[in-house]
């Protein structure tokens, strides 16, 4: 599949139902356009499996109500509606994207609640993340805009407006030729890349920031449950800057990234090294088992 998104062939779940993909539209005055009311997530499926579907869909409901915004479906219904998506379209190896929303009713200001909630389920293929980084390692600038403290937002929720210095970020690494851009939280502690957690090593053990103000990713409790298994100690903490030079290795995960090398953030440098090639082929293995 291949051109815009919004003008492609195949089917759309919104609302209940199998939708013409380019008739899935929404009205200009939908509150979320304005005000950012949605929730989402992205997910991959593997020969035809969702890897850890019910968890996302589980953590899609979460959203909803941490932005006060109840999804009115259930976890079995947004189950079946993302197969269906996935067999309607003709897809075994896919991306998912399952998102919710306030649409357009009596309300149009800052407040919603008389406005309906929405939700859709698209479905296409998606090849790597960070294109050959995976081989040679992405390159990362570093963000000027920080992840915001856990008092000003709920960071736990996959929420839309959380993403919009993400994708700030995100474009002014690409205007440097990066692929990435590695962000501070609020403290300057190393926080996470803009769609991705991150991962550093030294002397064979595992050190990631501590989730304790942006989204604590599915993949990311994946990968620390396979390093767990594997008795390679992994530090759960808060790291400083200046520490990324005496990290060897460094990766990142997420559902799109799954697990990909980083081979520089800033003017740091970082070896492809063999835990880092390890995890991304274990990854692949497992999610593919």
């Amino acid at each position: 599949m291949a051109g815009a998104y919004d003008d492609r062939d195949g089917k759309i779940w919104m609302d209940g139902e199998l939708v013409d993909w380019r008739t899935a539209n929404v009205h200009i005055l939908t509150h979320a356009m304005h005000y950012a009311s949605s929730v989402f997530e992205g997910e991959r499926a593997y020969n035809g499996k969702i890897f850890e579907s019910r968890w996302h869909s589980e953590r899609l409901l979460k959203s909803g109500e941490m932005i006060d915004m109840p999804i009115p479906w259930t976890v079995d219904e947004i189950e079946a509606a993302k197969y269906a998506v996935m067999q309607a379209n003709g897809l075994t190896d896919a991306y998912v994207r399952a998102v919710a929303w306030r649409g357009s009713g009596e309300d149009m200001g800052v407040s919603s609640k008389r406005n309906p909630v929405r939700m859709a389920v698209a479905a296409w293929s998606w090849g790597n993340y960070y294109g050959d980084a995976k081989t040679k390692g992405a390159k990362l600038d570093i963000a000027k805009w920080r992840r915001p403290a856990p008092e000003t937002a709920p960071y736990q929720a996959k929420a839309a407006g959380l993403y919009m210095i993400a994708t700030m970020s995100k474009h002014a690494a690409e205007a440097k030729g990066c692929s990435d851009a590695m962000m501070f939280d609020y403290r300057g502690y190393v926080a996470e890349a803009t769609g991705a957690n991150i991962f550093f090593v030294k002397d064979g053990e595992v050190h990631t920031p501590k989730p304790d103000c942006f989204l604590n990713g599915i993949t990311r409790q994946t990968v620390i449950g396979m390093l767990t298994e594997r008795q390679i100690k992994v530090h759960e903490r808060h790291i400083m800057p200046e520490e990324l030079e005496g990290f060897e290795q460094c990766w990142l995960t997420g559902t799109a990234a799954e697990v990909t090398p980083v081979g520089q953030i800033g003017d740091y440098n970082f070896e492809v090294g063999a835990l880092t090639r390890h995890m991304s082929d274990a990854y692949e293995a497992l999610v593919r088992a």
